[in-house]
C-alpha cells in the first residue's frame, strides 16, 4: 500500500538521516521520546507500564535511559511542533500513542528517528505501514484491532438490552474511522441493528458533543458506540449526557468505562505500552523497524460500569458480569 502524504513529510523530517544501528553501547544513556494526544495525568498508567517493560529489559530511567515526554492535551494540531521538540532533544527512538498519522515533521527537524506506534487502530489504512508482516520503512509497532472487534461490541450492547434496535456510531471523517464505521455497519446487519452514523470533527468542543446528543435524540438511537478516540478529551461529557438522556454507551478502552461509559471492550493499552518496550530494546540493539512485524493485542478487556448501569435503570446479566475483566461499582 502506498504511504499517505503525512508519511512523505515524516520521511523528509524525522526520518531524514540513517538509523542508529550499532549494538547497545556499554555506558550509553539512551534517549526515548514519548508523544501523546493526552495530558500527563491521563498518560500516567501508560508511562508506568512502559517503564515496567523497560526495567524488565534492564533499562532503568535515570541510569541508562532518559524519557522525553510531550503531550498535546487533546489538541492534535500540536503534534508537528511537539515532534520537532523531541527530535531536537536528540532522542534515539520515538514512541507515539495511536495518532502517528497526525505527526508531521517540521522542515527544521533533520534527525532520523525510528518510530514505534502504540494502539494505532488501523496502521495499513492510515498509510503508516505497507503490511503488518513487513512494515517497510522505519515505522512499526502495535495496533489495537479496533475494527476487528466491532461485532463483539454490538453483541455486548444487545446482551444488556436484547430489544436494542438503533445504535448511533460516533466517528470522524478520517480513513481509519470510515473503515471502522463500515465494519460496524456490517456487524449490525447480522445482529438486526440499525446504525446511525454521527460524524464529529477531530478537534471537537463541548458544543459539538452536545450536538451529537441532539442527533441521537432526533434519530431515536438507544445506544452510542464511540469509535476509538472520536470523543477526544470529552469522554466524561459524553458519559454524563448519555446517562441524562438514557442512552447506553460503549467505548473501546478502559478509560471509557472509567469516564462513565456503560461498557468498554478493547485492547489493554497499558499492556501494549509494556510490550512497546520490547520494540525499543530491539531497535536500540540494531534491529530495523522494517523487519519488525506489527503485533496485535494479546489481552482484550471487558470493563462494565455498574454505577452507570444503575443510573440507567439497567440490570447487567450475571453471565455478562462473570465475563468482565473489571466491574466498576
Amino acid at each position: 500500500m502506498e504511504r499517505r502524504t503525512f508519511l512523505g513529510a515524516l520521511t523528509g523530517g524525522l526520518l531524514a538521516a540513517p538509523l542508529a544501528a550499532e549494538a547497545q553501547e556499554a555506558g550509553k544513556v539512551w534517549r526515548i521520546g514519548l508523544l501523546s494526544a493526552d495530558s500527563i495525568e491521563l498518560d500516567k498508567p501508560y508511562r508506568a507500564a512502559f517503564q515496567e517493560g523497560l526495567r524488565e529489559l534492564q533499562y532503568v530511567e535515570g541510569r541508562n535511559v532518559v524519557i522525553e515526554q510531550r503531550h498535546a492535551d487533546g489538541r492534535r494540531e500540536q503534534f508537528p511542533a511537539l515532534a520537532v521538540e523531541l527530535v531536537r532533544s536528540k532522542i534515539d527512538v520515538l514512541v507515539v500513542h495511536g495518532y502517528l498519522e497526525a505527526v508531521r515533521a517540521d522542515e527544521q527537524a533533520s534527525s532520523a528517528i525510528p518510530i514505534i506506534f502504540v494502539a494505532n487502530p488501523d496502521p495499513i489504512a492510515s498509510g503508516i505501514v505497507a503490511s503488518l508482516a513487513r512494515p517497510g520503512g522505519r515505522i512499526t509497532g502495535l495496533w489495537d484491532m479496533h475494527s476487528d472487534l466491532a461485532a463483539k461490541r454490538l453483541e455486548l450492547l444487545k446482551g444488556v438490552v436484547p430489544s436494542l434496535s438503533r445504535v448511533a456510531v460516533l466517528h470522524t471523517a478520517s480513513p481509519i474511522y470510515r473503515r471502522a464505521l463500515k465494519d460496524t455497519q456490517t456487524a449490525a446487519l447480522a445482529l438486526g441493528l440499525t446504525v446511525v452514523p454521527v460524524e464529529i470533527g477531530s478537534s471537537a468542543g463541548r458544543a459539538d458533543i452536545d450536538g451529537v446528543f441532539a442527533t441521537i435524540r432526533r434519530e431515536r438511537a438507544e445506544a452510542l458506540n464511540v469509535l476509538f478516540a472520536a470523543a477526544g478529551i470529552h469522554q466524561k461529557r459524553v458519559a454524563d449526557l448519555a446517562v441524562e438522556r438514557g442512552v447506553l454507551t460503549m467505548g473501546t478502552s478502559r478509560r471509557s468505562a472509567e469516564s462513565g461509559y456503560l461498557m468498554s471492550y478493547g485492547a489493554s493499552f497499558p499492556e501494549l505500552y509494556r510490550r512497546a518496550a520490547t520494540y525499543v530494546d530491539k531497535i536500540l540493539k540494531g534491529a530495523r523497524p522494517a523487519d519488525l512485524p506489527v503485533e496485535q493485542p494479546t489481552k482484550l478487556e471487558l470493563i462494565i460500569n455498574l454505577k452507570t448501569a444503575k443510573a440507567l435503570g439497567l440490570t447487567i446479566p450475571p453471565s455478562l458480569l462473570a465475563r468482565a475483566d473489571q466491574v466498576i461499582e
